[in-house]
């Protein structure tokens, strides 16, 4: 029969046993993952080497179209400039000779309503009848 010791040796040798079965299963696994993840970045490799291709090309098309963006802006400032100017020059020109005649209008209106009426008193600026 058996001894305490050697029945608990048994014991032992067969936890060892299980416990190296269960890392070799892990071990197996761990491997297969690693392949895996290999084969993917391997693959991710091989798919991102395009992508970066076009997406240097599209930079290069939006900085293109950027820098035509840029040249519109510029002219459309300066023709805003010039509209500004103009309008300016145009209210310059039509406002004064405007006040003029209006200002000689009411005063030919002035001056034939003291001629009908000759008594009646010329307002002045403040009262108002």
């Amino acid at each position: 029969m058996l001894t305490a010791g050697q029945v608990a040796g048994l014991i032992v040798a067969m936890f060892w046993a299980i416990l190296v079965c269960f890392l070799a299963m892990v071990l197996v696994k761990v491997a297969r993952l690693l392949t895996e993840t290999t084969k993917m970045v391997a693959e991710l490799g091989e798919r991102v080497v395009p992508l970066l291709d076009d997406v240097n090309v599209t930079v290069g098309e939006a900085n293109r179209q950027l820098a035509a963006l840029d040249v519109i802006a510029l002219d459309v400032k300066q023709v805003s400039g010039h509209l500004a100017r103009l309008s300016a020059i145009a209210s310059t020109l039509v406002t004064g000779p405007l006040i003029k005649v209006s200002a000689f209008g009411h005063g030919v209106r002035r001056a034939a309503s003291a001629r009908r009426d000759p008594h009646r008193r010329p307002r002045t600026a403040g009262r108002r009848r």
